[in-house]
């Protein structure tokens, strides 16, 4: 039997891993082991329960007002002591957190084969997402195991000098969610609301967009709502004070936008399959959205994620209220361009990356017996 402990602490790992402990506790000769760090609280456990899964361990490592500094000192810590109680053949850590870096690290120092999963994405620069850039290309210079969405992905790997034999190109598991989430018949107040209307979904939440970039993509959506009266939109907020209290303030008398609290991940991905166009500086969502034929503008300057655009699905609309404003009306007025982005094809998977996850960690396990 061999022990797979797989760690995450945030709400977008979790969607995008529990489709994959779902598949790996269906394996006769597999124990799944999972471990949250806490670094999102209400958000994660919204998701944990929505696919079913009792987690092992809960490190709870989140407190108020604390530094990345000190999240990442704690996880360190309290994830040291798990390793040392479970002893796993593999830690499966995810993407680009700080709860994958450091649980990475403690793994490396262990001695623990790492599975990286969504590896291989970049922008080159540090700073760009910060500190996600510096975390997923830390991970991916311990790693064992490379389970990189894409093509592209996997190249940048090999630029990296790191070998084929443990690059395995699988698609995004985020793809997999979906087959578990999307109701054809969904439907709920907020949605009710919109109704008749096309409907675009805001996400805005990047530490390097926070300040004088958010406002003015807040801005730049009042003054569309304002030209256009045939489009509302729905703001799922984040727990961030700063984006709330900007927020209130920018939208304040505006009817057709709706900012309501984080969604759980089936209301989000019906919302998402509901809704004529995403604007978002997320970087699940430009995996997702496609896949439910939806086109999606990304509010920030540069994305680790250029398959989508160059599949046509996601459009980088940077950051000034000009740049936003003018790529968001042409979709809104566009229509050829529209249909162009709504049909183009996903370049994320065939919903079956946790499948290819699975078969190559029972191949590489079973020759280290």
């Amino acid at each position: 039997m061999k022990k797979i402990l797989v760690v995450f602490g945030t709400r977008p790992e979790a969607i995008k891993m529990c489709p994959l402990i779902i598949k790996i506790r269906e394996q006769p000769n597999m124990e799944c082991c999972v471990c949250l760090t806490g670094q999102h609280r209400e958000m994660l456990l919204q998701v944990m329960d929505s696919f079913g899964i009792i987690e092992d361990y809960n490190l709870n490592v989140m407190k108020e007002s604390q530094t990345l500094t000190f999240l990442t000192g704690r996880i360190i810590s309290e994830f040291d002591k798990v390793l040392i109680n479970e002893h796993p053949d593999l830690v499966l850590v995810h993407g680009d957190t700080t709860s994958s870096f450091a649980a990475s690290l403690v793994a490396f120092y262990h001695g623990i084969s790492i599975g990286h999963v969504e590896a291989g994405l970049r922008t080159y620069n540090i700073k760009l997402p910060f500190p996600e850039e510096f975390n997923r290309q830390a991970i991916d210079l311990i790693g064992d195991m490379y389970f990189a969405p894409t093509n592209s992905a996997k190249l940048n790997l090999i630029k990296e000098g790191k070998s084929s034999e443990n690059i395995f190109v699988t698609g995004n598991t985020v793809i997999d969610a979906l087959q578990y989430t999307v109701k054809k018949d969904f439907m709920d107040e907020n949605l009710e609301w919109a109704k008749g209307y096309r409907l675009i979904m805001l996400t805005a939440h990047r530490r390097e967009s926070i300040d004088e970039k958010l406002e003015g993509i807040f801005e730049t959506v009042k003054k569309l709502l304002r030209e256009f009266d045939d489009i509302k939109v729905i703001f799922p907020i984040h727990k961030n004070p700063k984006i709330r209290k900007l927020a209130s303030i920018v939208f304040e008398n505006v009817d057709s936008i709706r900012i309501i609290e984080p969604l759980d991940v089936i209301k989000f991905h019906n919302y998402m399959a509901k809704s004529y166009l995403i604007l978002t500086d997320s970087g699940g969502i430009q995996e997702e959205a496609p896949s439910l034929g939806v086109p999606v503008l990304v509010l920030r300057d540069v994305t680790e994620r250029p398959e989508g655009i160059e599949a046509g699905v996601v459009k980088l609309a940077g950051t000034s209220e000009e740049m936003v404003y003018k790529a968001t009306k042409e979709l809104l007025t566009n229509q050829a361009e529209y249909e162009k982005m709504r049909m183009a094809v996903n370049p994320y998977g065939d919903g079956k990356a946790s499948e290819y996850i699975v078969d190559a960690l029972k191949a590489r396990l079973s020759k280290n017996r």
